[in-house]
């Protein structure tokens, strides 16, 4: 019975919708990816480190993902993986970034927080 009941415990500490601090750490924010028109809030961002520096993961619905590094104590964002060229706006209260066919728009506040600010 014991065994059962730990073994029951760890497949659902490994479960997708597991709680936990990655889980914690997972907010939304818009996202229009591929080339789409329009902006929906359905991409998933995750705060990792690499090297010590600040990482976001975006996670779109399909499946796919880009990792940003947070710059400037969080006032802006780079590519973390490859060399493609992004732009970056920000307005204050949003940063908006564009890479390839995809677009994000991140609360500035979270990039101040991944930063640590």
């Amino acid at each position: 019975m014991r065994v059962a009941a730990g073994l029951a415990l760890l497949l659902t500490a490994c479960s997708p919708g597991a709680s936990g601090a990655a889980a914690a750490n997972d907010h939304l924010i818009d996202c229009a990816i591929g080339g789409a028109a329009d902006f929906a809030h359905v991409c998933s961002v995750e705060r990792a480190e690499q090297n010590g520096d600040p990482v976001l993961v975006v996670r779109n619905p399909a499946g796919g993902f880009r990792r940003f590094t947070v710059l400037d104590g969080g006032r802006s964002l780079g590519a973390a993986d490859g060399a493609e060229a992004l732009a970056v706006a920000s307005n204050g209260q949003r940063v908006d970034v564009a890479i390839d066919d995809d677009r994000y728009r991140f609360p500035a506040e979270m990039l101040r927080n991944a930063a640590g600010q």
